[in-house]
């Protein structure tokens, strides 16, 4: 296996565990990268979805605790019942939307000039999301979301189908839009990302078959392992810092960077649209 393979793969899957689970789109970061990298070919696309799978690896031992819990107190307890329905609830809107549109977004959208266009529009829902957060909190935990939360929040999940939307911000600044609090939203974000990307790894795996053989197993190992230990130190970090802070820096972080890529893409400095 190429070296240099290994350490593109090294540098996505960071860029993928650092940027899954923050308001600020890994697959549009994930684009960049790779347009930066010269990682873009169908192989790395296939290789950005499946890598996604050791970011949610490191959710589910953040959250053993609470999902072995709820498995354990399945078969007696309403409330372990009422919460896995509503991950099922809110995961089912992605399946239907992206077997129907997942085809031509793929063809058509996903391109870094759309990632910034995304980047900018999305900090500035999230600014708006954050000044009228305080007023308007009506659920405080998971536990107190009723499957009507759940559904309109997987809806506004489907929105992350859009490069750069970023699927934890659509599911945590849509969440707290509809009166979730951050600290609510931020953990079914992560609950729900658990079906939606598994399945979409294990689907985009099977589906690109054709493309990958054993000598490719090296680089997805390698992608796997990276992005399950940033996102592990990235979860643990966010979950501290929402306990006392907002996300508008995000917001500007999405701004700002997006202008870059406009700006770089439109001035010719950096060839980001025959990437």
């Amino acid at each position: 296996m190429d070296t240099l393979l290994l350490i593109k793969a090294a540098i996505m899957g960071v860029v993928e565990g650092l940027t899954e689970f923050l308001p600020i789109s890994s697959t549009g970061h994930l684009i960049l990268a790779g347009s930066l990298l010269g990682f873009d070919d169908a192989k790395a696309k296939v290789f950005d979805i499946a890598i996604q799978t050791g970011a949610i690896f490191a959710v589910i031992l953040v959250y053993w605790q609470k999902i072995r819990s709820t498995v354990v107190a399945l078969p007696s307890s309403r409330q372990a019942q009422r919460f896995a329905l509503n991950v099922f609830i809110g995961f089912l809107p992605a399946v239907v939307l992206g077997l129907l549109f997942g085809k031509y977004i793929k063809a058509h959208l996903f391109t870094p000039i759309v990632v910034a266009t995304t980047f900018i529009l999305g900090g500035f829902v999230i600014l708006w999301a954050e000044k009228r957060q305080s007023a308007h909190v009506r659920v405080q935990t998971v536990d107190e979301m009723t499957p009507l939360d759940a559904l309109k929040v997987g809806l506004v999940q489907c929105l992350a189908m859009i490069p750069g939307t970023s699927r934890s911000g659509s599911t945590i600044i849509g969440g707290m839009l509809m009166g979730l609090s951050r600290q609510a939203a931020t953990d079914f974000s992560f609950f729900l990302a658990i079906p939606t990307l598994i399945g979409a790894g294990v689907y985009s795996l099977y589906k690109e078959r054709a493309l990958l053989s054993m000598a490719d197993l090296p680089m997805f190992a390698t992608g796997l392992i990276f992005s399950f230990i940033s996102a592990w130190l990235c979860v643990r970090w966010l979950l501290r810092y929402i306990a006392s802070n907002s996300f508008v820096p995000f917001a500007w972080y999405r701004i700002v960077f997006g202008i870059i890529v406009l700006v770089t893409a439109f001035s010719g400095m950096v060839n980001w649209v025959d990437s």
